[in-house]
């Protein structure tokens, strides 16, 4: 691979429009700290574009996003082309501030991203690190339900800014008070409301750490291609791929950075 192409989130545009600071902005990922931070342990070069759907747009990617949406948690079919919905993606692309509560499947998402690329780009030797402001999910055929993710990893990678507060499971004190909540009030707390009186380790929305997290979450990227292993299955490693809050801060927000193999690849002397 000779080159990483990493995107800014839509809400990184949206600050810089506001003549609001990128690193400073609440719950905005600074993409430049992530390229810092990365290219001194690659061996590629490092660059940061504006957002994806902005540089690689084609006239069919709404409808794309309209059959990648996810009907129902238990339901494996996707997709609803009818214009409205069609319409609605079409104006996400253009006002993504607009945009929000639908899930995507991730894999069909990445074939539409993919398919967007020019065919000069599409190759593997530039890795192309898409991140976005939207929910994706992949089916698990052993439950036979979509699952929240933060990543599909591929050409191109594609990162989920909402996925990294929402897919990985909380602790369980959490999920006991949403319970003794809905005993007591017939309704689940605003999860705001929640996240503020449950005492525990776990990412919120704007959260000042999300820039530090998808950190390691972009090299997972580089380094799938690069190698072909997926993820690292030593917890604490910024390669492991952490399925509880808890381990997602320990993978990527504590020290070492590394498990003692992957530290020989990828950390700094």
């Amino acid at each position: 691979m000779d080159r990483l192409v990493c995107y800014q989130p839509p809400s990184t545009i949206a600050a810089r429009e506001t003549s609001a600071s990128p690193r400073a902005a609440n719950g905005v990922v600074d993409v430049d700290a992530i390229a810092d931070w990365l290219e001194p342990r690659i061996d590629a070069e490092v660059v940061v574009r504006d957002r994806f759907l902005d540089v690689h747009r084609t006239d069919d990617l709404a409808e794309r996003f309209a059959r990648a949406r996810v009907l129902s948690p238990y339901d494996r079919e996707t997709g609803n082309t009818m214009l409205g919905t069609i319409r609605y993606e079409a104006r996400a692309l253009d006002q993504p501030e607009r945009e929000g509560g639908v899930l995507y499947d991730g894999v069909q998402l990445q074939r539409a991203l993919n398919a967007a690329l020019s065919s000069e780009e599409r190759g593997l030797e530039t890795l192309h690190v898409a991140i976005l402001d939207r929910a994706i999910a992949t089916w698990g055929d052993h439950d036979g339900r979509w699952h929240k993710r933060v990543s599909v990893l591929g050409q191109p990678a594609v990162l989920s800014v909402p996925g990294l507060y929402e897919a990985p499971a909380k602790p369980e004190v959490y999920y006991r008070e949403q319970q003794r909540h809905a005993m007591i009030s017939s309704d689940t707390p605003p999860r705001d409301v929640l996240e503020n009186q449950v005492d525990g380790e776990f990412l919120l929305e704007h959260d000042p750490r999300t820039t530090e997290a998808l950190m390691g979450y972009v090299l997972q990227a580089y380094h799938y291609l690069e190698t072909g292993e997926a993820f690292c299955d030593r917890e604490g490693c910024r390669l492991f791929n952490a399925h509880y809050h808890e381990d997602l801060i320990d993978a990527q927000l504590r020290d070492p950075e590394f498990c003692p193999a992957h530290a020989e690849r990828y950390a700094l002397e």
